[in-house]
């Protein structure tokens, strides 16, 4: 009976030691509109219809609505821990408070009655926020958070006040040049004619109010040869500096390491004149920019070079023999 019993035992044993299996959670949410542009003025308000949808697993969300700022020169930007600005937010949702939890099923979706006012005697400028949606993952029997997925999705809000009706713009242009290749005399620089030329073009804005640029990059040869790359038009954040970006023309996978406004690609040889020229709306100061370099087919002469020298040789060795 004893020897059954523990058949019985080992058999069963390694089951039980089986773990069952888990699986994480899907998060997928989607919130609209993505971006919010606010003209306003002092002592106004308005209400904006918001869109969340859950296509992952039943979650419980958090919302809440925090500033945020510039990080660098790419239009990424940094969440700022605390909330702060004059401008005030609430929901006008029977259900729903700002940082109070809330329960939305696989396939559901929640409209966000966001109100936005805008308190009186407020200095004239521009105020960046974002409606963020976060999950919340459930704690367990001690009471501890689960390890389950946890994310963030974010709609950004720009807003912009003037009594007056006008906004102050002051962009410059920072850096417009080209990277890579080598340099001789002052600030001279020379490529390969079968070189990939990366363009780099960053315009600072020194006002109070956020712009966004309008117009080409230019490229002009001394054969006459012209190319013109439309500028794509992205915000660049009150006292911040931003990098222009172009219509793409080449690989721009070099862009995670080496940022460029632009990748000129091609085979040049002889002087190339670079030249730029932006706006920024209606009645906004138009700039100018411009630069020049040089390419040479060093690679082919230095191989033409290295063969005539090799070649030379071998002559000379088989009259000497």
């Amino acid at each position: 009976m004893k020897k059954i019993i523990l058949i019985i035992l080992f058999l069963t044993i390694p089951y039980s030691l089986v773990p069952s299996p888990s699986h994480a959670q899907q998060v997928s949410l989607s919130l609209s509109p993505p971006l919010l542009e606010l003209f306003i003025k002092p002592g106004k308000a308005i209400m904006i219809a918001y869109s969340l949808k859950n296509y992952g697993d039943p979650t419980f969300l958090n919302l809440k609505i925090l500033p945020f700022e510039a990080k660098d020169n790419l239009g990424n930007i940094r969440i700022k821990p605390e909330f702060e600005g004059p401008v005030r937010f609430s929901l006008d949702n029977a259900d729903l408070t700002l940082d109070q939890p809330f329960f939305l099923k696989t396939n559901d979706s929640q409209q966000i009655l966001l109100r936005i006012r805008i308190p009186e005697n407020i200095t004239d400028g521009d105020y960046y926020y974002s409606l963020l949606a976060e999950t919340i993952p459930p704690t367990s029997s001690e009471g501890i958070g689960s390890a389950r997925a946890k994310a963030t999705i974010g709609s950004n809000i720009l807003v912009t006040i003037s009594n007056s009706g006008n906004i102050d713009i002051k962009p410059k242009i920072s850096i417009f040049s080209t990277r890579g290749g080598f340099t001789l005399g002052q600030n001279v620089k020379f490529y390969d004619s079968s070189d990939k030329i990366p363009v780099v073009l960053t315009v600072v804005n020194k006002g109070k109010n956020m712009m966004k640029p309008e117009g080409q990059i230019s490229l002009k040869g001394n054969f006459g040869e012209t190319a013109k790359y439309d500028i794509i038009s992205k915000n660049i954040l009150a006292e911040s500096e931003r990098l222009i970006e172009a219509t793409p023309s080449a690989d721009l996978s070099s862009r995670i390491y080496h940022p460029s406004s632009l990748v000129l690609s091609g085979f040049f040889i002889g002087k190339y004149s670079l030249s730029t020229q932006m706006k920024f709306g209606e009645n906004s100061p138009m700039i100018f920019g411009s630069t020049v370099f040089y390419a040479f087919p060093f690679k082919i002469m230095g191989g033409i070079i290295l063969a005539t020298i090799i070649i030379v040789f071998i002559i000379k060795r088989r009259k000497e023999e």
